[in-house]
């Protein structure tokens, strides 16, 4: 058994994914564009003109696949009530991935010293996604 965050971008996948390849150097696995489907969606349940936007894709970060896609919708994407955990071999590294995925996002809690950590902080990325980034060294 395996559960995998699936990230709908609402359109923005793409951009996302070149954003997470230089940020925390995500390594794409798989990628579909609704184009490349055997069969067409129904009709009106993707938006005009997104031939082109990713209906499938996957992509590593260090041994976890995420999945992501442009989804039928084309509004804002939302991804309340959710946080992805990055955990990294040093506070050095917790640094520098701290400061790629906050750039053009919020940073929500800074990263720091705490009692079960000695560099944790968490961040909303520009797309929307909540990140917490901690070592355990």
């Amino acid at each position: 058994m395996n559960v995998q965050a699936y990230l709908m971008f609402n359109g923005l996948t793409e951009e996302a994914i070149a954003f997470y390849k230089t940020a925390i150097g995500a390594q794409v696995t798989a990628l579909m564009r609704f184009s490349d489907a055997p069969e067409p969606p129904p009709p009106g349940m993707v938006p005009e003109g997104w031939d082109n936007k990713i209906m499938h894709s996957s992509f590593k970060v260090g041994d976890a696949e995420l999945m992501a896609s442009d989804g039928c919708q084309s509004d804002e994407a939302g991804f309340s009530g959710i946080s992805l955990a990055l955990s990294v071999a040093s506070p050095e590294e917790a640094e520098v991935k701290f400061a790629a995925l906050s750039e053009g996002g919020e940073v929500t809690m800074p990263l720091a010293k705490t009692f079960f950590s000695p560099a944790f902080g968490t961040l909303t990325d520009r797309f929307g996604v909540s990140w917490m980034i901690v070592t355990n060294e």
